[in-house]
C-alpha cells in the first residue's frame, strides 16, 4: 500500500506535467504496468489515468472560474497536449464544454486573476526545446527584431 501512496503522491504533485504517464507511475510503485492499474483501482476506486484526468479537470475548473486565460492556455497548463482531448474529457466529467462552464461560473465571487499572473503562478512560463534560457545576461529577453 505504501508504494501505491507514493505513486498517488506523484500524481497529486505532478498532475500538470505532460510526462506523467502510466509506465513512470508503475515504476515508482515497483509494480508491472498491469498489476499497478489493478492495485491502484482497488485501493482508490479509479484507474491511475482516470484519477489523473480528474485532478487535471478539477484544476481546469478552478482556472476557468478564476483566471483570465483562454481555454487553450488552460488546457496546456493543466497537462493536456490536445485541446480536443481536453474538451471532450471536460465535457464528459462536467456535462459542459469548458466555454459553457466558464460562461456559467464567471462573475460569481472575486474578479478574474490576470492571465499573466496565473501563468506565472502555474509555471506556464517554462523554458523548453527551442526556447532561449535566461542566463542572467538578458540575452534570452531579446525580441526577434533585435540584432544579436
Amino acid at each position: 500500500m505504501r508504494q501505491l501512496r507514493l505513486a498517488k503522491d506523484v500524481i497529486d504533485r505532478d498532475w500538470a506535467e505532460p510526462g506523467t504517464d502510466l509506465d513512470a507511475l508503475a515504476a515508482r510503485a515497483g509494480y508491472s504496468r498491469y498489476h499497478f492499474v489493478r492495485a491502484f483501482k482497488a485501493a482508490y476506486g479509479a484507474t491511475p489515468g482516470r484519477y489523473l484526468t480528474h485532478r487535471r479537470i478539477d484544476r481546469a475548473e478552478d482556472l476557468l472560474r478564476t483566471a483570465n486565460l483562454s481555454v487553450t492556455e488552460i488546457c496546456h497548463l493543466v497537462g493536456f497536449s490536445s485541446l480536443g482531448t481536453f474538451s471532450s474529457r471536460f465535457r464528459t466529467w462536467t456535462g459542459m464544454t469548458p466555454s459553457e462552464y466558464r460562461a456559467k461560473h464567471v462573475g460569481r465571487g472575486a474578479a478574474l486573476i490576470p492571465g499573466c499572473y496565473a501563468m506565472l503562478w502555474a509555471g506556464g512560463f517554462r523554458t523548453g526545446p527551442g526556447a532561449a534560457a535566461d542566463d542572467g545576461t538578458g540575452a534570452g529577453e531579446r525580441n526577434s527584431g533585435e540584432a544579436p
